[in-house]
């Protein structure tokens, strides 16, 4: 950690309102880029990442110097989201998690293709929340079964179903995008000649 962070969580500990200002301004893309990963709307994503800000500025306390700050408070983000995210479970019609594709999947399309981030970012939007969810915190994030099992109060079954499908969904968005991106065959490739 760089000596102008520690000084600026020092001012944030001692509730200096300019430190805590320019600490916010420092990680708040990154803060609201993590909640978008996590939510449908960006209306939800801004609630999250305001209570995680609140999380973060009422526990600078247990911060502890030998830590990644950045991913402290990615961790906070992280946990506030799928609080949130179990708490509108609660609130919400949930789609059937043994919904099947309705298209079959082209593999080899999506496996020859290079994406952009805001493609594959797109195509993770479009999951179902529930799908989104698991293959954001398996794959993106590293956690286990068992640990988003934890998380979630769901089955370590249901967490592996949930990734399995999701990645299904995921690599027939990525196909889909990759098929629309090919040129189509009998057209010439510079129409100037």
């Amino acid at each position: 950690m760089d000596q102008e962070l520690k000084d600026l969580l020092e001012r944030c500990k001692a509730e200096e309102r300019s430190a805590q200002t320019a600490l916010y301004r420092r990680f708040a893309s990154k803060v609201y880029a993590t909640a978008l990963r996590y939510t449908d709307s960006r209306d939800e994503a801004s609630d999250i990442a305001q209570e995680s800000w609140i999380k973060v500025f009422r526990h600078l306390g247990k911060f502890k110097e030998f830590n990644s700050f950045e991913g402290w408070v990615r961790r906070i983000t992280v946990n506030t989201a799928i609080t949130h995210y179990r708490r509108n479970l609660k609130h919400r019609y949930h789609d059937d998690v043994t919904e099947t594709l309705a298209t079959p999947l082209d593999l080899a399309a999506s496996k020859k293709a290079d994406f952009t981030m805001s493609e594959i970012q797109t195509a993770m939007a479009a999951l179902p929340r529930g799908y989104r969810t698991v293959v954001q915190l398996y794959l993106v994030d590293g956690y286990s079964h068992k640990e988003i099992a934890e998380m979630l109060g769901v089955d370590v079954n249901t967490s592996k179903s949930q990734l399995s499908r999701g990645r299904r969904q995921l690599q027939a968005f990525l196909a889909a995008m990759s098929r629309r991106a090919k040129p189509q065959s009998g057209l010439p490739s510079n129409p100037t000649n």
